[in-house]
């Protein structure tokens, strides 16, 4: 195959000049019955997503399955390589390697592809997009547009208009990721492993590598020997300094799984290139979009997993001095946000609405 089959010629982006979608665009979603594709057809659903159709996709074992869209029952069929005919827009969240295989069908069958999976992320042809931070990239794209790795969005979204005001040169992160980062059957690894913990049953993890219950542990990725770094840092640090348009952004990451159901929190150190302060930070950050400040040194509340899961905004707090930087050009702060809403569905929904007339 060649390097560019996913891709549009020439000729072929001539001939749909624009690359958008039509005012009500026929949708699939690759991934329906997945932890990510239910909430793809929810936000489709909250959102008033204007459509003339879904086609919900899934494996053959998922074939048959009932699953209610807009007062309506959708019957899911097997995903094969004659699923797009037809279809304007394919929300993708089935991982790589069925992206890989049936993105380009879509492609060529006329769509435009949105991909939640890590299979196109860093393409130099396909545009890595948050949408708060780089839209524009969304005009470059030749079929497929990258939905970024939901630690990368959740980060990118504070980092993003901090960076516009004040050149960010250094960061340093500490993840808290939750269960639904790895999918439905991790976040149902958590509650059975809980219930056992607390009956005093034994609980074999099947999904994660380590006990889940009353513990954490290093992302379970695997750790590169010649940089000390699993898979989910390296990801984190390659994708955002694409997203940010920023290839030479010092990054540093440490990517830890929590026994939380849904939505990441992320501590972040941010060095930037001129002397800044708090309430500089929060001033920008109160005015950039998908943001919520969520900082009440009184009462001790800050950005939560809990108060950040089932809403769109990342949540943003603690900001507060770094004090071992004696220059005053860093910031300390804490994020969170919803890794199934803003860190993967609602961020592919908010590119497709990029892409409508």
């Amino acid at each position: 195959m060649s390097p560019d089959q996913h891709f549009l010629s020439q000729a072929d982006l001539a001939a749909r000049a624009g690359l958008g979608l039509p005012a009500d665009p026929a949708v699939a979603i690759v991934g329906a019955t997945g932890a990510v594709g239910v909430e793809l057809i929810r936000c489709l659903e909250e959102r008033g997503f204007p459509l003339s159709g879904l086609r919900l996709l899934a494996s053959p074992r998922s074939a048959g399955k009932a699953m209610a869209f807009r007062e309506r029952t959708l019957t899911v069929e097997a995903l094969g390589d004659d699923s797009f005919a037809g279809v304007d827009l394919a929300l993708f969240s089935a991982g790589s390697g069925v992206s890989k295989r049936f993105g380009p069908a879509a492609v060529a069958a006329g769509a435009v592809v949105v991909d939640n999976s890590s299979a196109f992320r860093m393409d130099a042809d396909v545009p890595l997009v948050v949408p708060e931070v780089n839209a524009g990239a969304i005009a470059g794209h030749r079929g497929i547009i990258a939905n970024p790795n939901c630690v990368a969005i959740i980060a990118a979204v504070p980092l993003a208009p901090l960076h516009r005001a004040n050149p960010i040169r250094r960061v340093v992160a500490a993840t808290y990721q939750a269960a639904s980062g790895a999918g439905a059957a991790a976040m149902e690894e958590l509650r059975a492993s809980t219930a056992a913990y607390l009956e005093g049953r034994d609980h074999a993890n099947t999904v994660l590598a380590h006990p889940y219950a009353f513990n954490l542990f290093s992302h379970d990725t695997a750790v590169d020997p010649a940089t000390g770094a699993n898979g989910e840092e390296t990801k984190v640090m390659q994708e955002l300094r694409k997203i940010m348009g920023a290839p030479d952004l010092r990054i540093a990451v440490t990517c830890v799984r929590v026994p939380v159901l849904r939505a990441h929190t992320i501590a972040l150190t941010v060095e930037f290139e001129r002397p800044t302060g708090p309430d500089e930070v929060r001033g920008l950050l109160a005015a950039a979009d998908g943001i919520r400040i969520v900082d009440d040194v009184a009462r001790n509340h800050f950005p939560m997993p809990r108060e950040a899961s089932g809403q769109g905004d990342v949540l943003a707090g603690r900001i507060r001095p770094d004090p071992s930087d004696p220059t005053g050009r860093s910031v300390m702060l804490m994020v969170a946000g919803d890794q199934l809403l803003k860190g993967a569905a609602l961020n592919a929904v908010q590119i497709a609405e990029r892409l409508l007339p």
